[in-house]
């Protein structure tokens, strides 16, 4: 299983990385107010972009326009970008590196801005690694930095500049917003398009709250039957005992996943945590092995509750079809799991704890309509009886897991 799984990962790598990124309706505006309907490359992007590919017919030659040709571009009914000429505050927010000083340093620069919410008064946002920044204008004035900025006090503790209350509160109030209000309001996107969708409401205005446009399911819940393929042996490392080798067992198990979305770069980026029980049980027949110089019965019984928590990557084929890899680091619970040896005619009897240790995975999978996967997993091996100095053990499992994804 182990050379099918990498032959398929390696053909899953080999997919140009074009095939995974749409081209989709949009426009941009020139230097010179002509705006130009073309196919944008949407790369959803995490950082603010200065450039942007596409294309005036679908697969047609591929163009490249930037911050210095465009003053506006967006794609339809997804997201808009506005080049605007702003003072940026870029203090550290790192704890480790707070500037003394509370008030924003800020330096002029030239900057496509993402939309937020548009309408009688604007919200922007920019980012750029850890640095996060939100806009925004009134009635098409000038667009201003909303000012909010973590310094270290004469206390030496961590202070904040909430200037962005005031400002807002000056700017952009409306008879039913109170102090309590303003105080509650926190720097971040949500928190702030909640603010600004308000304001619009109260001013009777039209707006457009780009957010909403395209709605990211960004969690799933799944159920995950599994057919597993487990192995397991035990060695002495300092006597002439042969190996215990319990051979490879077949097995059946359930887990349900819970399955986080990261809100960028097209949904391609996943984070999962997956509860699974499961058992392996095996007996085999070994002379003079460990315990006792006569021929002795070994029984493993190994009882534990896996809990691999996965980064996953996933590769559109179409509108329906996906592909995708894991890694994932397993943590493992073990309970009531023992080697028990036993001599014919059952005059001699001892039993050796079973325990767990974490593993790493590594699966390759396909999701048909999001609803429906298939994914081959397997696991690196786990030293179980870890506990005896002088012991080895090898526990492996591999497994064709189905899924049905509830939500």
């Amino acid at each position: 299983m182990k050379k099918r799984l990498l032959l398929l990962l390696l053909t899953i790598l080999s997919f140009d990385a074009s095939a995974q990124i749409s081209f989709e309706k949009g426009y941009f505006i020139t230097n010179d107010g002509e705006k130009i309907d073309c196919l944008i490359k949407n790369i959803d992007w995490r950082n603010n972009p200065v450039d942007f590919e596409y294309q005036l017919v679908q697969n047609g030659a591929l163009m490249n326009e930037n911050i210095k040709s465009v003053q506006e571009f967006g794609i339809y009914d997804n997201s808009k970008y506005v080049r605007s000429t702003v003072k940026i505050d870029k203090s550290e927010n790192n704890l480790n590196n707070l500037s003394d000083d509370k008030n924003p340093i800020f330096i002029e620069e030239q900057l496509f801005l993402k939309v937020l919410i548009e309408g009688k008064s604007n919200l922007y946002q920019y980012e750029n690694g850890n640095l996060r920044r939100f806009f925004y204008n009134k009635d098409d004035g000038n667009i201003e930095q909303l000012v909010f900025k973590n310094f270290k006090n004469y206390e030496n503790k961590t202070g904040e500049n909430n200037q962005f209350r005031q400002q807002l509160w000056n700017d952009l109030k409306c008879p039913s917003f109170t102090l309590n209000k303003m105080t509650n309001l926190k720097y971040q996107k949500n928190s702030l398009v909640a603010y600004f969708t308000e304001y619009n409401k109260c001013n009777n205005s039209a707006f457009i709250n780009y957010e909403n446009k395209v709605k990211k399911d960004l969690f799933n819940l799944s159920i995950r039957p599994r057919l597993n393929n487990s192995s397991f042996y035990v060695e002495d490392l300092v006597s002439n005992s042969p190996d215990i080798d319990f051979g490879n067992k077949s097995g059946f198990s359930f887990g349900v996943e819970a399955e986080f979305i990261l809100p960028f770069n097209r949904n391609k980026w996943a984070l999962t945590i997956e509860p699974i029980y499961q058992n392996y049980k095996s007996e085999k027949a070994v002379n003079g092995s460990f315990f006792s110089g006569r021929e002795q019965i070994v029984n493993a019984n190994y009882n534990f509750v896996e809990i691999p928590i996965s980064v996953r990557h996933y590769f559109f084929l179409n509108k329906d079809s996906k592909v995708f890899i894991n890694a994932s680091y397993i943590i493992a619970f073990s309970s009531n799991s023992s080697l028990e040896f036993t001599s014919p005619p059952f005059i001699f009897s001892k039993s050796v704890e079973l325990v767990t240790r974490s593993n790493f995975g590594f699966g390759v999978g396909y999701k048909f309509k999001n609803k429906y996967s298939l994914e081959m997993r397997t696991q690196t091996g786990r030293n179980i009886v870890k506990n005896y100095g002088f012991w080895d053990s090898n526990y492996k499992t591999s497994s064709l897991i189905f899924g049905y994804t509830l939500f």
